[in-house]
């Protein structure tokens, strides 16, 4: 754990950077969902809540890196960010294992990958300030 700990900057940088390319679904939503899922949804609705759901994944992204510059925020943006990619992993797996053969798939395991990272330093850092 000493080993993320110590590059906990860079892991946060570039999951930020990851988690912020769903910008991608803010700016056009339907090609995010054809790209992720390999389906889209009609309707006015539909593109307002994957707008929205681009944005609010995207803003994770950007307190990622502002959490790897800003240490004292580190905790909380961690937890947040990891808290969020387990309910999306935890959706997929409940309501749409047929998407796991599309980029939702390759998503979950990213997302997987960074929540135990995450987890890790959360832990390591809670033992050394008890």
């Amino acid at each position: 754990m000493q080993w993320i700990v110590a590059r906990i900057k860079w892991i946060m940088i570039v999951a930020g950077v990851l988690t912020c390319t769903m910008i991608y679904a803010a700016i056009a939503p339907q090609a995010a969902l054809r790209s992720t899922f390999g389906e889209t949804l009609e309707g006015p609705l539909a593109e307002i809540v994957v707008r929205n759901w681009g944005a609010l994944i995207t803003l994770v992204g950007a307190m990622l890196i502002y959490g790897a510059f800003y240490p004292p925020a580190r905790p909380l943006v961690l937890t947040v960010a990891g808290l969020s990619k387990l309910t999306f992993i935890g959706l997929v797996l409940a309501h749409g294992t047929q998407y796991l053969g599309q980029q939702a798939g390759i998503s979950i395991a990213v997302d997987l990958v960074m929540v135990v990272l995450f987890f890790c330093y959360l832990i390591a850092v809670r033992r050394k300030v008890i």
